[in-house]
């Protein structure tokens, strides 16, 4: 099991030690998985080491529900072409060349992004979190050449259910919505996600 401040101490060290400029970190999982967690902490983590740290999560990136609606996509709401991918390149690159970025994110209780929801300024060290970043076609493709490391983290079915379902019943949905919407969506975008851990230079079990 790897505690948080060895993996934040990882992250500062690899910083110090590449050119100037800022790192990059990606962090991989399924949704539900404990990656936005994982990002938060660390972090926070580097903030109590003295180094800035910025979160930018994929899920800013999800396509409006009108656009999903338009595309009759929204029950798929979570799969690779339901985001703005070449969005999430582009911005990604930005932040790769060091320019402040107004980042979106993403709102569980409007179900929509939030633009401009994180700004990224003089920070060194940019956390990417979300599904798809080692995913090797379309647009994603593009997303691990931007990353100077990338980790995948990872939870049991037995864990990684139970969450989903919370999620979407907080989210609103019913109950017998929440475990449709788990089985033939979530669990099949898990296991798409769980194909790119290879191309991951880490696997991360937090203790």
């Amino acid at each position: 099991m790897d505690s948080v401040v060895e993996l934040a101490e990882r992250v500062r060290l690899r910083a110090e030690a590449g050119a100037a400029g800022r790192y990059v970190l990606g962090i991989v999982g399924p949704p539900g998985a404990g990656k936005s967690t994982l990002a938060g902490r660390l972090r926070d983590a580097l903030g109590v080491a003295g180094r800035a740290a910025v979160v930018a999560p994929m899920d800013g990136f999800h396509l409006s529900n009108a656009e999903l609606d338009a595309m009759g996509a929204r029950d798929r709401k979570g799969e690779p072409d339901t985001f703005d991918a070449e969005g999430y390149v582009a911005a990604l690159r930005r932040v790769r060349e060091g320019h402040r970025v107004a980042w979106p994110t993403f709102s569980r209780v409007t179900d929509e992004p939030v633009p401009g929801g994180v700004r990224i300024g003089e920070e060194s060290i940019v956390i990417t979190e979300g599904n798809y970043l080692l995913l090797d076609e379309g647009p994603w493709r593009d997303v691990r050449g931007l990353l100077d490391e990338a980790w995948f983290v990872d939870v049991p079915d037995s864990v990684l259910v139970p969450r989903l379902l919370e999620r979407f019943l907080v989210g609103g949905r019913s109950r017998e919505e929440a475990e449709a919407k788990t089985a033939a969506s979530d669990l099949h975008n898990a296991a798409l996600i769980r194909a790119t851990r290879d191309r991951a230079d880490l696997e991360v079990a937090l203790a």
